[in-house]
């Protein structure tokens, strides 16, 4: 989707930082962090939420959260999904945020 802000960083044509990415997902680090440590999982085909997601996406995404906190060495973490009508971007994401004593509202 040419309008998606994700969708244009993960084709390249909007800048980010990657700390991670395969065939499915790609990991970015949040522009506007909520905490020390903010990364953001989100798959490489467009899906709108989290109830579109087929499974086998929604267990990659997890498994690749669960890759981060380990490589990373996350100590206390959250992870946050946004759906339609929470979330400023309609494309699937899962926000992991590390090092977090208090959370400014997202």
């Amino acid at each position: 989707m040419s309008d998606c802000i994700f969708c244009n960083v993960i084709s390249g044509k909007l800048p980010s930082t990657c700390l991670y990415q395969d065939d499915e997902v790609m990991v970015i680090k949040d522009i506007y962090p909520q905490a020390p440590v903010h990364w953001i999982v989100i798959p490489k085909k467009h899906v709108s939420e989290f109830i579109a997601a087929d499974d086998a996406l929604i267990h990659h995404m997890t498994d690749v959260v669960k890759k981060i906190i380990r490589e990373e060495n996350i100590q206390g973490y959250r992870l946050v999904n946004n759906g339609r009508g929470a979330a400023a971007i309609d494309h699937l994401h899962i926000h992991l945020m590390g090092k977090v004593d208090k959370l400014r509202s997202l």
